[in-house]
């Protein structure tokens, strides 16, 4: 057993968390199986190589492959190792526990692979976790476990006493199944004084033995002779094998065979059938025994009669074997040799005639041939010269040639079989461009025959048709705007002339004096006829326009046709809609002004705008895009007409603005918008007739609204630090405070009707619970103004002698004055927060914040909805020491 060489392993990782212990046997199966076929298809695979010899006993180790692939044995169970065999039938099998790979049913190299070396057996050994695949292949060794056999166990050779000396007789060889030096190496014959055995090689080294007369024979003195021939391979232990050779000296043969007839003369019929009886030769020998018994067979003959006729070498019988052919052979002279059973031997002659039947159908052999003609062609003109001719004899070979009626040629006998083939009438090409022509040969024998030969002519062309178009007009769509060079379509003139006569140019003739020259807007290609534009063009300049395309052909001379072409603009849209009322770039923009009093359906205003396309690409609608207040106002889709959709109410903004989105229904759609600047008033007084400041630009509230987001991060970030203070403060004078006057509050009386938070009005700047205040911001100016409207409910008195009725502790009265310091600092605190509200509201009003009394600030957007931020409610509800209410003060 040989060691193995491993090359190289093939690793299929999986991830085991993805398979888990969820995984049937069955799906294991199936994704090994499928690992398995990528393997062999995709990676070629080192093969590891034993060899065992052959006749080994069951269960005999062939190779340990855990060792060979360097594998620890004790993980082979759990990596599933089997072994996969190549061959129908098992030859193997794997010990798992092991590694090992035992010979699991005996093998006969012989049966396996006969004669072939190497014999191999395949397999695969697989593992899985990770999944490997190894390609085994076991050499089967040859042992010497066949013996050399000959066919028979005796030969029988017959000689004759006078044969010479060195006369050479060739024996069989002998057979054996093994294979290499196991096969047979040499061969003997046993001791004897007549015969030697000279062994010889042929070219595939196997050997064979020739039986050399090396003395006289003598039938009287010995008439048989027995020989030992010994066949023995090269094998270890070495094999022979025997066979009997019986030599039966003959007795001399002193008389020859004689033919009744040296000459036979027959008659044969061609195309006779198979087995026919030709004739039948017979020769006699005066000897007697196996010297008077004669065989026949051929002499020295041609290799075509043997391929002919067949020979009975008992009864001399001649019979038919291939076709019998009158036009290859009219005799056939045939030699006979009649052998007796001593060697010696005759001859005779069979002269065979062959006689002819019509068998053979007339041949037309062209001898020169004008396949091509001018169209113009005079008659009488010769087109084909051809002959006919027959291989048959008699009337078997002579023929009678014609054409068909319906062509435009006939035919003219020559002296010697042949024939011309010349022209009758005039020739059209452009009606029919070429003949086939059917000269049909047919000879005088019985049954007649008849050979048909088709001759091609083709017309040649004159330039006698002018192009001719395939439309009369043509009419051809471009969309405006096209990029120069861009195809629009095609022209096509058919020539019926061919080659040069047909092939047609294309060329734009320039148009009349004093016309718009539209011939220079296109180009066409000359041989494809193919129309481009060179320019881009407008619809809303051009809409169509004519151009004459001329097509000639190549002839000598020309001919040539004309064709009108139409190039139909077609619109895009590539015009935005255009307003025509009110004007936008107007320096100073009207104002609409619309009275408080209107009710829903008031007409404020009409946007006029009109599209320079056409069709569906100036179909305009109208809608409202963006406005001060979305729900006041529409737009109608189709008219552009503005109007209220619901009464104004006194909270509405003065001033409002609108902005209306105009679109066309082209693809893609182009759109412009309308600011319009609508005042709200209660008449129409001179005082509302002044004109407000313009409202910014897009840009300029995209920035503004930038500038509120970081100013607002900056104020919450202050006004985060300001509570986390004034917590911290409360906090700690809470706690002085009781820890100050614990002892006394069990002495504390308490009157309900005493105001909770009294303030001494000699300090400035705090703000009595009682009061609100209301923010009016003007809409021109850009600042804030504070108007101190009317209190909404009556102050109570501050000065504690108003409740005289009350009963009040003196302990009270002293807390009261301990803690004004205490009230001195929350009014501080106040002044700061109200400080960092009045910066908000600023900053609202500088970017364009519009605040109502709802407690929500409208910012406009490009959408038509407003965006809604929350206002003061929603700032000061996180202060727990200013009183809870609107967003307005």
């Amino acid at each position: 057993m040989a060691a193995a060489a491993l090359q190289r392993g093939l690793y299929f990782r999986s991830d085991p968390g993805m398979a888990g212990g969820m995984q049937t046997r069955s799906r294991k199966r199936q994704v090994v199986s499928f690992f398995l076929c990528l393997c062999v298809s995709l990676v070629a695979c080192e093969t590891i190589r034993y060899s065992v010899r052959e006749e080994k006993k069951s269960g005999s180790l062939v190779a340990n492959i855990a060792k060979d692939l360097k594998l620890d044995v004790e993980k082979l169970s759990g990596r599933s190792l089997r072994l996969i065999s190549k061959s129908t039938k098992q030859y193997f099998e794997l010990n798992t526990g092991s590694g090992d790979v035992i010979i699991k049913e005996k093998i006969d190299r012989e049966d396996l692979c006969g004669q072939s070396d190497p014999c191999l057996l395949q397999f695969e050994i697989v593992l899985e976790n990770p999944l490997q695949l190894y390609r085994m292949e076991v050499q089967i060794d040859d042992v010497n476990d066949n013996n050399p056999k000959f066919s028979k166990n005796e030969f029988v050779l017959k000689i004759p006493e006078q044969i010479p000396i060195n006369t050479r007789f060739p024996l069989e060889r002998a057979q054996d199944s093994d294979i290499g030096t196991n096969n047979i190496q040499s061969y003997a014959i046993s001791a004897n004084e007549h015969f030697s055995l000279d062994v010889h090689s042929w070219g595939d080294g196997s050997k064979y033995a020739e039986l050399v007369l090396e003395k006289q024979l003598d039938r009287e003195e010995q008439a048989q002779l027995m020989l030992i021939l010994t066949a023995a391979d090269g094998g270890l232990p070495q094999r022979t094998g025997t066979a009997q050779i019986r030599i039966n000296v003959l007795d001399t043969n002193d008389n020859f065979p004689q033919f009744s007839q040296s000459v036979y003369k027959v008659q044969l019929m061609e195309n006779s059938p198979q087995d026919t009886l030709v004739t039948k030769v017979e020769a006699s020998d005066l000897d007697q025994g196996s010297n008077a018994e004669v065989t026949y067979s051929f002499g020295q003959v041609p290799e075509r009669v043997l391929k002919l006729f067949q020979l009975n070498q008992f009864t001399g019988e001649i019979t038919v074997l291939g076709i019998i052919d009158f036009e290859d052979a009219e005799m056939y002279e045939v030699e006979v040799q009649a052998t007796d059973g001593g060697g010696f031997s005759s001859r005779c002659k069979v002269l065979v005639e062959i006689e002819d039947m019509n068998d053979n159908a007339p041949e037309v052999t062209l001898t020169s041939l004008s396949s091509t003609i001018p169209e113009d062609s005079s008659p009488e003109t010769v087109v084909a010269l051809f002959s006919v001719r027959d291989r048959d004899s008699g009337d078997n070979g002579r023929t009678v040639c014609s054409i068909q009626d319906n062509v435009p040629f006939a035919l003219k006998s020559t002296p010697k079989n042949y024939y011309e083939l010349v022209t009758q009438k005039p020739l059209d090409r452009e009606k029919v461009p070429e003949y086939n022509i059917s000269i049909t040969a047919t000879d005088r024998g019985t049954p007649r025959l008849t050979s048909v030969r088709i001759i091609r002519v083709q017309l040649s062309d004159i330039n006698d048709n002018p192009p001719v178009f395939d439309e009369s007009s043509y009419v051809m769509y471009l969309k405006e705007n096209n990029h120069p060079g861009l195809l629009i379509g095609t022209v096509h003139a058919a020539d019926l002339d061919t080659e040069q006569n047909a092939k047609v140019t294309y060329s734009a003739l320039p148009g009349n004096i004093g016309d718009p020259p539209f011939s220079s807007s296109i180009s066409i290609n000359s041989e494809k006829g193919n129309v481009y534009a060179l320019q881009s063009l407008d619809y809303e300049q051009t809409r169509d326009f004519q151009v004459t395309v001329r097509a000639a052909d190549g002839g000598s001379p020309p001919l040539s046709s004309e064709v009108i072409v139409r190039v139909v603009i077609i619109d895009e849209n590539d015009n935005a809609p255009f307003i025509l009322y009110p004007l936008q770039n107007s320096s100073s923009p009207a104002n609409d002004l619309v009275p408080r009093s209107a009710e829903a359906g008031y007409l404020v205003t009409k946007v006029v705008a009109v599209d320079g396309d056409s069709g569906q690409n100036s179909w305009l609608s109208y809608q409202l895009l963006k406005a001060t207040d979305p729900g006041l106002f529409a737009v109608g889709l189709q008219t552009g007409e503005v109007k209220t959709s619901r009464p104004i109410t006194s909270p509405d903004s003065v001033k409002q603005k609108l902005i209306v989105l105009v679109r066309d229904n082209g693809e893609p759609p182009r759109s412009a918008t309308s600011t319009l600047n609508v005042l709200l008033v209660d008449g129409f007084s001179d005082a509302y007739m002044q004109l407000l400041d313009v409202p910014q630009e897009e840009e300029q509230q995209d920035t503004l609204t930038l500038y509120l987001v970081i100013s607002l991060s900056f104020v919450s970030f202050l006004f985060l630090v300001c509570v986390v203070t004034i917590i911290a403060i409360r906090l700690y004078k809470t706690r002085q405070c009781r820890e100050r006057y614990v002892p006394s509050s069990r002495n504390f009386y308490f009157e309900p009707n005493f105001p909770t938070n009294p303030t001494d009005t000699s300090v400035t700047g705090t703000l009595p619970q009682s009061y609100y205040y209301e923010v009016s911001l003007t809409t021109g100016s850009g600042t804030s103004e504070f108007k101190f409207l009317r209190p909404l409910a009556p102050s109570l008195p501050a000065d504690p002698s108003v409740a005289e009725g009350s009963v009040l502790n003196s302990q009270i009265n002293s807390q009261l004055k301990e803690e004004k310091e205490s009230l001195r600092e929350e009014a501080v605190s106040k002044r700061i927060l109200l400080t960092l509200h009045l910066l908000v509201d600023n900053i609202y009003v500088l970017s364009g914040v519009n605040c109502g009394i709802d407690s929500y600030c409208t910012v406009p957007e490009a959408k038509p909805t407003g965006r809604e931020v929350p206002g003061d409610s929603t700032f000061w509800s996180l202060l727990p020491i200013l009183p809870s209410g609107g967003g307005m003060y």
